[in-house]
């Protein structure tokens, strides 16, 4: 008998003869590819799985291709005694996440097993429904800042090249957040039109003093010049703005934050930590930059952020680069501008789990809850085939204790959490994705014209989006998509790995050469679009991908002619994956073109440029010398 037949049978003795004899067996595998110590714990038999724990060379580490422990398989068998000794006296993780970031609680949850879940709950110290998951903010949301006031929570993230630039976003659970404004909504303060992809606003930060609420970010400029990085600060007394046009401060770094203390204002930024004193309105810089210390790791030392507490001041810092080896790490003094004494549990986070689903922790700055409870915000990233970051960095929350002597330590040090206790708030209602609503007038619209989830790479034409009787109207672009010059691109993040989105629209009259449809996009280098255009007197559907510089055009297939009637066009996405499907409203659908591998959608995709984004969806027009309006009745995003 083979040793998977003997698990399957529950046959402990034959079990224990055939690893007497063969004992490497049971690294084996399942004919579906699973080990055979977790496929013991799926089928639930205690005595065996004890004995695979004690007796036998498995490793409590062996994990499935999906990133799946034991204490996964067991979860889904529901025995109450093999979890709790899996739990107890092997030290599994009931939160910890697979490459999907499913969790053993989860499992038990989806498969109501009633008797496991109380038991988790005890263990945890929360009912599954009053957990959260990591990341809280899914797609291109890098470079968290946090400010409270009263009982709201107020975020910015980096941008870079899209436009409104800088959302602010609000919460009052610290979970689930809201897009409530932007801090440049004039294209004439963007400042964004000739700056290549990956450029224009980083790594923003949001304080609030004595009633104004103050946002500062680095302006990143193209290689061109002999200055690459300047400063720029906005302020408002509404959390939503307007803001004020940006104040430039000339000084060199990246990653600016400002300290308020009794009525004076300070920004720190990087190499390591820097600080100058600003004037009054926090427009001007008033003394020289001094450096108050390089950080603990020495490599990469950047977001600096400073915190008051109990007579110390605590200087954070992001170290060790933006990929894998990414950390926060924190240092004190007793005085501001004092030598800072390093932590001696840092990196107080970083991901140490190579095989883990979220990567590349760091940039953080904590907060303070209304309660007095501790958390930290922070940029993460998952990838696909532990290679592409196709959805960009993203934010994560968890929570932060404070030791006997006074330090600040996040998750208890173990890392970024999957699976976490939501914090101690008032509840609030389910947040509405405003998104999957399309682009009708239930959305809510900024007075530039723009659906609230919706960019464009760079400020729009002053005609290239409006809305008539709910509709959208796109003005094609004079400009393909391959370069800065490109407008009027209408995008929204991908926020998952699998997901599914359409465009309703009008078919316009197109001259030769134009083109209308939707894209799959990153920036100028790469993208992939699903389009038609004309080519004398035909009508064609196609899809082209475009990576670095090299056009890859796929088969065309001709179409009656479209004018004045509704097509859809759709992307469905599975991982790396993409299937182009078309329509007539209301009529059947048909697949065009797969795209196997867009692995060109991320920041790991190919070497031009910054890249440091993430990939977007949305509809484009491309109109070369000729006008070219589109009128768009809807687009959805669902995720999968």
């Amino acid at each position: 008998m083979k040793l998977q037949e003997a698990i399957k049978a529950q046959d402990l003795d034959e079990v224990k003869r055939i690893l007497e004899i063969e004992p490497n067996r049971i690294d084996d595998k399942t004919d579906d590819g699973i080990p055979l110590c977790l496929y013991a714990a799926q089928i639930g038999n205690f005595p065996i799985v004890k004995y695979i724990v004690e007796y036998t060379r498995a490793s409590m580490n062996t994990v499935d291709d999906e990133n799946r422990n034991i204490l996964h398989y067991a979860a889904m068998s529901g025995n109450i005694e093999m979890n709790r000794y899996l739990v107890e006296k092997v030290g599994m993780d009931i939160t910890s996440g697979d490459k999907n970031l499913v969790t053993p609680y989860q499992i038990a949850w989806e498969k109501d097993h009633k008797d496991l879940l109380a038991y988790y709950e005890k263990c945890v110290g929360a009912a599954y429904e009053d957990m959260y998951h990591n990341p809280v903010r899914t797609g291109m949301f890098p470079d968290p800042s946090i400010a409270r006031v009263g009982e709201d929570y107020y975020m910015v993230n980096s941008s870079f090249i899209f436009f409104p630039c800088i959302p602010v976003s609000h919460s009052k659970d610290l979970i689930n957040w809201d897009i409530i404004g932007y801090a440049i909504t004039n294209p004439d303060w963007a400042k964004l039109d000739e700056l290549e992809g990956g450029r224009g606003y980083w790594a923003p930060d949001i304080s609030y003093d004595n009633g104004i609420f103050y946002i500062t970010a680095t302006y990143r400029l193209n290689d061109t010049g002999t200055v690459y990085r300047k400063q720029i600060v906005v302020s408002s007394d509404k959390p939503e703005g307007p803001y004020s046009e940006p104040a430039i401060i000339e000084e060199d770094g990246i990653d600016p934050s400002i300290f308020h203390e009794d009525g004076r204002h300070y920004m720190l930024l990087n190499r390591g930590a820097r600080i100058f004193e600003l004037s009054s309105d926090c427009k001007e810089k008033i003394t020289e930059a001094a450096l108050l210390y390089y950080g603990d790791h020495k490599r990469a030392p950047e977001g600096p952020h400073i915190l008051k507490k109990d007579g110390y001041y605590y200087l954070f810092l992001a170290e060790g680069g933006t990929g894998p080896g990414h950390r926060i790490t924190v240092a004190r003094s007793r005085e501001l501008m004092g030598n800072y004494e390093p932590c001696p549990y840092n990196p107080i986070m970083r991901q140490m789990d190579e095989k883990a689903a979220i990567q590349r922790c760091g940039h953080g700055k904590p907060v303070c809850t209304q309660n007095g409870e501790w958390y930290m915000v922070y940029l993460c990233g998952r990838r696909l085939d532990d290679k592409y970051s196709i959805l960009g960095r993203e934010t994560a929350i968890d929570p932060i204790t404070w030791t006997q002597d006074g330090w600040p330590i996040v998750n208890n040090l173990k890392g970024p959490s999957v699976l976490q206790i939501k914090p101690n708030l008032t509840r609030t209602s389910e947040t509405t994705n405003m998104s999957e609503e399309g682009l009708t007038d239930k959305v809510k619209i900024f007075e530039n014209g723009m659906p609230k989830d919706f960019l464009t790479p760079r400020p729009p034409e002053k005609d290239g989006i409006s809305f008539n009787n709910g509709n959208l109207i796109l003005k094609g672009s004079r400009y393909p998509l391959s370069t800065v010059d490109s407008r009027n691109i209408l995008v929204r993040r991908q926020s998952a790995f699998c997901f599914r989105a359409e465009a309703d629209f009008r078919v316009p009259e197109l001259s030769e050469g134009q083109e209308t449809g939707i894209t799959c996009y990153y920036d100028e280098n790469t993208w992939v679009c699903f389009f038609i255009s004309k080519e004398k007197d035909s009508y064609f559907l196609q899809v082209k991908e475009h990576i670095g510089k090299v056009d890859i055009p796929h088969d065309k297939k001709m179409i009656d002619n479209p004018v004045s009637g509704k097509y859809m066009l759709g992307v469905e996405t599975k991982y790396l994956h993409r299937r182009f499907y078309y329509g007539k409203l209301e009529g059947e659908t048909k697949t065009i073109t797969e795209v196997p591998c867009v692995y060109y959608l991320c920041d790991e995709g190919v070497s031009m440029g910054k890249r440091f984004t993430g990939a977007m969806v949305g509809m484009y027009g491309y109109a070369g010398d000729k006008p070219l309006f589109i009128e768009y009745e809807d687009f959805r995003y669902q995720e999968l």
